[in-house]
């Protein structure tokens, strides 16, 4: 009897728990109804209006279905799942990896208005984003095709999207073209290896032992990367040399790395090797609590800030990172900076994105396990409302 009432609560939506809570089938979370309304199209495409093109990226379809399962939306969840593979990987996620960018082509005299794959290579941190997302949709939603789907995508990452590197082992690429300048030369980029990702990875895909060396060089590009206390947009690796400045980018920490703090942030404090993560990036938080912003640029070469402060974005994605150093006030001004910037002026796509991951996680709406796994709130307890 006891099953049979559970299997009902189940298909309700929620269950009891042993201390008569309930969980609930969904959690009110105003920011995700924004951006539904505001950035994702009705058929399932996640659009930066900033660009001529109006463009769509990999890693925004990718985010977008993270975020649908924070809010155990799955509606959504199969909508963006839909048009991304029907539009960047030509129909087959399980064939193709997919393409970074779509949008609108730029049309030739005579020929009407097209849309369509701008930029076919595919983007490394975008698709293993969207093997997590299925994965843990796949736990938690109890649907095998999203882990069977998930699985498979992993496998084409590691075959496609890594490298084995001397001295540092296999590593994540930023995406399968472009990124070795030579052959003892390697581009790589720390933002786009959380190690909650990597390490669900590791865990989940056993099978796929590549993961385990794939977690390890991750850790490493993390915290040898910023000397300074600063984590670079890009970053080279050298053979026989080690991590070097990546002259194309100036050695800058800007908006890819904004997110290295980010994902610093949101870790579980129980996570191997948080401390040491943490510790890396102090002179950040100095910065912070000086200036009463995050800089949007800073030479990793030399630890010097721009002028310039970040955007709302910036203070969304380091207000985590803050309150895991325990400094508790200081996050708290960064999460009113960002929502008093929102209220001035409507946040673009990627500021919408790093406030969702970054206010959302403060808000209570997920958290991330030591085993990588994502704890969403409809599992557990909703917030209380803002």
């Amino acid at each position: 009897m006891a099953r049979v009432m559970w299997w009902r609560a189940m298909v309700m939506g929620f269950v009891l728990t042993t201390s008569g809570a309930a969980m609930a089938s969904s959690c009110a979370w105003p920011d995700w109804d924004h951006f539904r309304q505001t950035t994702l199209s009705k058929d399932g495409r996640v659009i930066d209006a900033s660009t001529p093109e109006q463009v769509t990226v990999s890693e925004g379809q990718a985010y977008g279905l993270f975020f649908a399962l924070v809010a155990n939306d799955r509606p959504t969840f199969d909508l963006l799942l839909t048009w991304t593979q029907n539009n960047l990987a030509q129909g087959d996620l399980s064939q193709h990896l997919p393409a970074w960018q779509w949008g609108r082509r730029a049309a030739k005299p005579g020929e009407p208005e097209s849309w369509g794959v701008l930029d076919s290579n595919s983007a490394s941190d975008a698709d293993l984003w969207i093997a997590y997302a299925l994965l843990e949709a796949g736990r938690l939603w109890h649907e095998r095709s999203y882990t069977a789907l998930g699985t498979v995508l992993a496998r084409e990452i590691l075959a496609k999207e890594t490298t084995a590197i001397p001295d540092l082992g296999r590593t994540v690429m930023p995406g399968p073209v472009g990124f070795q300048p030579d052959k003892d030369t390697w581009r790589l980029n720390p933002s786009y290896v959380p190690l909650q990702v990597m390490t669900r990875l590791a865990q989940a895909l056993p099978t796929q032992t590549e993961w385990r060396s794939l977690l390890e060089s991750s850790r490493r590009v993390l915290v040898e990367t910023a000397p300074r206390g600063y984590s670079p947009d890009w970053i080279l690796y050298r053979r026989g040399k080690g991590f070097q400045p990546d002259e194309a980018s100036q050695a800058e920490s800007a908006y890819n790395a904004i997110r290295v703090y980010l994902w610093a942030g949101t870790m579980a404090p129980n996570t191997a090797s948080r401390d040491a993560v943490l510790a890396t990036f102090r002179p950040l938080a100095d910065d912070v609590a000086a200036r009463g912003a995050p800089p949007e640029r800073v030479d990793t070469r030399t630890g010097e800030a721009g002028k310039h402060d970040g955007n709302a974005g910036f203070s969304a994605a380091v207000a985590p990172y803050l309150a895991a150093l325990g400094r508790n006030d200081l996050a708290q001004a960064q999460v009113e900076r960002a929502r008093s910037l929102a209220r001035q002026s409507p946040l673009g796509y990627y500021s919408q994105v790093l406030a969702l991951f970054g206010l959302g996680y403060l808000d209570g709406q997920y958290r991330f396990d030591a085993d990588g796994t994502v704890v969403p709130a409809w599992k557990t307890s909703c917030p209380a409302p803002r």
